[in-house]
């Protein structure tokens, strides 16, 4: 009896331990878009852009990019998403590669051209769903004469090599914070902030992935609180030491 009671906590204890994250984000369904290419074989014109990662290398994305179009960009809510990609060869065998995918993250916004019709050049005008890729990442799945393919869509878990990053930049008083290389979801909901002499304090969406802070926390280590937008939260303690200085990156060793 003894052992057989033993057995069952043991059990119990793994359900308890082991069962998986509720909150992990799931991929989604497949929805029809366009996509082209932009930022030249090399990638070099995608980096910056309007979810504020700079250089796409050092903060851990590379030319897996894309511009989103308003309708997918969301007023900036996307960065960092990832989207697994494949060109629809059944309705256009002639410029798509067939039985091919790329995953791509979100790290820039496509403007609309009102100028021109939805049908012909003005990909990125609303309603309609468009991805501007990087032109390595569009050319695993598009033939480069083509131009612009139809594709299918789904949205994926994003998976990062290495922890979160945190680059802090500002001023004295103003902490503003590129969060990146952001696994799982990807798009972050909503960030607090801590100094070793402070409680917890949320800050606000600056633009793009940056979020700010109007503290004065100079010589204080900071933690930071990340919810992503399925709901899973993570602390990140004592990512900064008290000696940080503004234009400094930290990675942490955990990840979503």
């Amino acid at each position: 009896m003894a052992k057989t009671g033993t057995l069952i906590l043991a059990i119990l204890v793994g359900i308890c331990c082991f069962s998986p994250n509720v909150n992990a984000f799931t991929a989604s369904g497949w929805t029809s878009a366009s996509a082209t290419f932009y930022g030249g074989s090399d990638g070099s014109g995608t980096m910056g852009g309007a979810c504020g990662y700079g250089n796409l290398y050092s903060t851990g994305y590379g030319t897996r990019t894309a511009a989103l179009s308003t309708a997918l960009f969301n007023g900036g809510a996307s960065c960092g998403q990832c989207y697994r990609i494949v060109c629809d060869y059944k309705a256009d065998p002639q410029w798509c590669i067939k039985g091919t995918s790329v995953t791509i993250t979100a790290t820039n916004f496509c403007p609309p051209n009102y100028d021109l019709p939805s049908d012909n050049g003005g990909w990125c005008n609303p309603p309609r769903q468009h991805f501007d890729m990087a032109q390595p990442a569009w050319e695993k799945i598009g033939i480069y004469k083509g131009g612009i393919v139809p594709v299918l869509y789904q949205r994926v878990p994003c998976k990062k090599h290495g922890g979160v990053r945190f680059t802090i930049n500002g001023r004295d008083y103003f902490e503003l914070v590129l969060i990146s290389n952001v696994a799982g979801a990807g798009s972050i909901q909503s960030v607090q902030i801590k100094g070793s002499g402070t409680n917890w304090m949320p800050m606000s969406l600056n633009w793009g992935a940056n979020w700010q802070s109007n503290a004065y926390l100079n010589g204080q280590s900071l933690s930071f609180m990340v919810t992503l937008t399925d709901g899973e939260m993570k602390v990140f303690q004592d990512i900064a030491p008290s000696n940080w200085a503004f234009g400094q990156t930290f990675s942490s060793p955990v990840q979503f």
